[in-house]
């Protein structure tokens, strides 16, 4: 699933913001806040994460600070660098087979679930199969596991069902399938799998335990005290749910809250960046803003004419006016860090003739065009103003409209009169794989192929891909997928965070693929 960076800001909130930023982060004093004494981190959400907090429900994003730390899998990928590298987690060790389907591994010892039960093999087909029962959107991931046999309590092996060479970065995605207590699922099952339960309880194995979970006002964690691994130093996380922006940073301002993890509009970012009283990190992650063209509509019916479209816009405008400090424009047809740099790069040539040419010859009726965006999302409003600034410069007449969320999501898998010719959307993968973002978005059946564009050289190469894992073959998707001219990536978005001076671990803490948040017994006081 490519997952939208969704923001509830309304235009009166994001421009009290700005007024904020510039007045609280400008001012004379530049007095670092001190540091709490009582071991108690502060934090907030700035909209409610949408779906409770259960692994095998929660497919949203910012709520990852939640299951992340709740929470464990058999992997996890390395926090704290650019680069997606797989590390032990419950699995100490591990082997793939080499057709792919095959995986052999060594489980960690000494492990408690939060109810006190211990961790064994038994604990993973469990798992797995509470996932395929409850079947919300990460149910994918073991859907094609034909086996799991274990050799005693620490061992276990699980076999495929055909190859695929994305299955380790599913066992590490953030979104991917977490251990549960099979004592805990027992006892809570209730006549919808422990969904009711995990709605306000958890039966991870993570460094901290879910206290309360009061939807669209307020979640809190407390270290859990049997953890197998380093104790965090905050005992207790207060999470409330802060629905304005200004008020956000007016408590962060002020000292009540440690740090913003997410959604600080551009105007803050600009703001904090070079501010003495606190810190700002702008973090590697696989986020990216994506330029979707509608090949179902008006004179972008035409490949000439959507490669001529992308080639019209000025990504470099863009990116300094809309992501300075926290992005560049788009390197690579996939979002950032999945492949090395030489691999499916983006070749798109900044050169306004080529539609300029076509619109000339059309009549005026077909001149007028809509750019949408994610009506949560300010951020592309900006994107889309611009836009459609630049196509004035060739003849088009653009209107920038937001559409809800959900009406988005309901155009995948359709033709829908009421889709724009042009869509923003900030997202980012379920794991580094590339199948993971082009399986998604490029072929005919993705979840998320919000503007019905395919092609069956790209369905076939990421087919191919998904078997061998190689780099070349899925640079050869993301190459058919460019020339298709419904697809652009305009910007690689970093995670911008701030904090107060004093809470030390920031970016050792942060890892890749997880935006939007933090693993939080990494964090301490210094």
């Amino acid at each position: 699933m490519l997952h939208t960076a969704r923001r509830l800001l309304a235009a009166t909130a994001f421009a009290s913001a700005t007024l904020l930023a510039l007045t609280a982060c400008g001012s004379a004093d530049h007095t670092p806040n001190a540091a709490p004494t009582d071991k108690v981190l502060h934090l907030s959400f700035l909209q409610d994460p949408g779906q409770p907090p259960d692994p095998d429900v929660y497919y949203a994003g910012q709520g990852l600070l939640l299951t992340t730390n709740l929470y464990e899998g058999l992997l996890q990928y390395a926090p704290g660098t650019e680069k997606a590298e797989l590390q032990p987690l419950l699995a100490t060790a591990w082997t793939a087979s080499p057709d792919n389907k095959v995986f052999t591994f060594t489980l960690r010892q000494g492990v408690k679930f939060h109810d006190g039960t211990p961790f064994t093999s038994a604990a993973i087909k469990t798992s797995f199969d509470r996932r395929l029962a409850v079947n919300q959107g990460p149910a994918y991931m073991v859907s094609d596991i034909e086996s799991v046999t274990t050799q005693g309590d620490y061992a276990a092996t699980i076999t495929l069902k055909a190859p695929n060479a994305v299955f380790l970065d599913y066992l590490a995605s953030p979104y991917g399938p977490r251990m549960l207590s099979p004592t805990g699922l027992a006892a809570n099952a209730g006549t919808d799998n422990t969904q009711t339960y995990l709605t306000t309880h958890d039966l991870g194995t993570g460094p901290y335990t879910l206290t309360d979970a009061q939807v669209g006002s307020h979640y809190a964690l407390a270290a859990f005290g049997d953890y197998w691994g380093s104790k965090p130093y905050f005992t207790t996380v207060d999470l409330p749910v802060i629905t304005d922006t200004s008020s956000q940073q007016l408590q962060f301002n002020n000292g009540q809250l440690a740090a913003v993890l997410h959604d600080l509009p551009s105007s803050a970012v600009s703001s904090y960046i070079g501010n003495s009283k606190f810190a700002n990190y702008s973090l590697p992650t696989m986020m990216s803003n994506y330029f979707y063209v509608n090949p179902h509509k008006g004179m972008f019916t035409s490949q000439p004419a959507r490669a001529a479209l992308n080639q019209a816009i000025d990504l470099q405008q863009i990116v300094q006016q809309t992501y300075f400090g926290r992005g560049k424009v788009g390197a690579q047809v996939y979002p950032p860090n999945m492949m090395a740099a030489d691999y499916a790069k983006q070749t798109v040539t900044h050169d306004t003739s080529a539609l300029q040419k076509i619109v000339s010859g059309l009549p005026a009726d077909q001149k007028t065009v809509t750019v949408g965006y994610d009506s949560s999302n300010p951020d592309n409003q900006l994107v889309g103003n611009l836009i459609q600034t630049q196509l004035a410069t060739v003849g088009i007449t653009a209107k920038v409209q937001g559409y809800p969320t959900s009406q988005i999501y309901g155009w995948v898998g359709t033709t829908p009169a009421d889709a724009p010719e042009m869509l923003l959307l900030a997202g980012w993968p379920d794991a580094p794989s590339p199948y993971t973002w082009g399986h998604i978005n490029f072929d005919p059946d993705g979840g998320l192929n919000y503007l019905n564009c395919s092609s069956s050289d790209v369905t076939s190469s990421l087919a191919a891909g998904r078997e061998s894992g190689a780099a070349d073959v899925f640079s050869r998707a993301a190459e058919q997928a460019s020339a298709t001219g419904c697809w652009l990536n305009i910007a690689d978005v970093n995670d911008f965070m701030v904090a107060q001076p004093w809470l030390k671990g920031v970016a050792e803490s942060h890892a890749v693929t997880e935006p939007n948040s933090l693993r939080l017994a990494g964090l301490s006081v210094g």
